[in-house]
């Protein structure tokens, strides 16, 4: 049962949670940035999952994929969509002024690393080999060299 509810949306959701509850402690928004971060990572995550699909791979964590995604949006960072969840993350504690929650996100950035990301490389390495080796060395586990 627990398995079932791993998954990355919940993590952004308790992220957002424990932003926004940091938040009330002191208040400095930046709107404007916020919401052009949260749409950028929503239209991110679009591209993506559209990719994905269009692929015929899974989206979903922990699943086998049907085809390493390399070409599109993938061309700049091989975790779009989680990287999509830390754009609006960002965006929304800018959005709400949560200064204090900033620490959040490269917290949230390592937990996404460890619980899934890293299980999703050794899956795309076990199946696609030298493919998925040249596309990440190539591209970034988040963004350019990062």
């Amino acid at each position: 049962m627990l398995r079932e509810i791993d998954i990355p949306p919940l993590w952004l959701g308790l992220a957002l949670a424990l932003s926004w509850a940091l938040s009330r402690i002191w208040v400095w928004p930046m709107p404007g940035i916020g919401v052009a971060l949260i749409g950028l990572g929503a239209a991110l995550m679009l591209a993506a999952v559209v990719q994905m699909l269009l692929s015929r791979t899974t989206v979903i964590p922990r699943r086998n994929p049907r085809a390493l995604v390399t070409a599109g949006v993938f061309r700049i960072s091989r975790n779009l969509i989680y990287l999509a969840d830390a754009l609006i993350l960002t965006g929304a504690i800018l959005y709400w002024g949560a200064l204090f929650a900033l620490p959040v996100i490269p917290a949230f950035m390592s937990l996404i690393t460890q619980r899934y990301v890293k299980d999703e490389e050794n899956r795309l390495r076990a199946e696609f080999g030298a493919e998925y080796s040249t596309w990440a060395a190539r591209v970034g586990r988040w963004l350019g060299p990062l």
